[in-house]
């Protein structure tokens, strides 16, 4: 009988080229530099496109990724409107291609998520300051307007953060039917509504004022309580309560 290993055909398993070595050296130095930069001194110490260039490390792996940051941030303004750009918009800047887009998402999720720890299940009022730096984190930067619904329990604690309509950049289409109908799903004593001025300026429209009205009613025929509507805009946010209109 024929020794099998002696007789069958063997394929050269061609090696894993290095991607440290397919590139310059002085590229690979900038990439440990910006990390080291990063290790020591956290985000305070790096401007906003080389943090963005941290990014670009993990799917961009060979050349240099800072022509692309600058790009990036050239086209949508700032870093954190470059995390909130959609996807469809992101890839049609040229050398982003579908998994470079997808790792921006990714982060752009994961501090979302981050935010959102920590103010779920929170007591709102002991929690406020976070409250309003999660919903900047998840609103300001947005191209379009979010309308978005906080419930919470008899105690004021946070139970759900959903968002309810998307819209255009200057309008969201809110319906107080829906926004009281989610709200006796969850067994919700009291909601807060929150939405974005993609201007930046949340000084309420007349179109606002009349929606907020409008679930106010709503809201009080079936027991729920509004306790807050917030208009986020890219530096500051006005409350409805504190300005009067509610």
């Amino acid at each position: 009988m024929p020794n099998f290993a002696e007789t069958q055909t063997i394929f050269p398993i061609p090696e894993a080229k290095s991607t440290k070595n397919d590139q310059p050296a002085y590229v690979a130095g900038y990439r440990k530099r910006i990390r080291t930069r990063f290790k020591d001194g956290g985000a305070d110490a790096m401007p906003d496109y080389e943090l963005l260039e941290l990014i670009l490390f993990r799917s961009i792996r060979r050349g240099d990724p800072k022509p692309l940051a600058y790009e990036l941030i050239k086209q949508f303004g700032d870093f954190n409107r470059v995390l909130a750009a959609p996807l469809d918009q992101l890839t049609k800047v040229k050398c982003i291609g579908p998994a470079t887009a997808l790792e921006i998402k990714i982060v752009e999720a994961a501090a979302h998520r981050m935010a959102q720890s920590q103010v779920l299940k929170q007591h709102v009022i002991s929690s406020w300051d976070a409250l309003i730096k999660y919903c900047h984190t998840v609103m300001a930067h947005r191209e379009a307007e979010q309308f978005r619904i906080l419930f919470l329990d008899t105690k004021n604690t946070l139970i759900a953060d959903e968002e309810q309509a998307k819209g255009t950049v200057d309008h969201v289409p809110v319906y107080p039917r829906e926004v009281v109908k989610r709200a006796l799903e969850l067994n919700a004593a009291s909601i807060l509504l929150v939405h974005n001025h993609p201007s930046g300026d949340p000084t309420p429209s007349q179109a606002d004022i009349t929606m907020t009205d409008q679930i106010v009613q709503a809201a009080q025929a079936l027991g729920i309580m509004v306790h807050d509507h917030l208009i986020i805009g890219k530096s500051r946010e006005l409350s409805f309560r504190a300005a009067g209109l509610l």
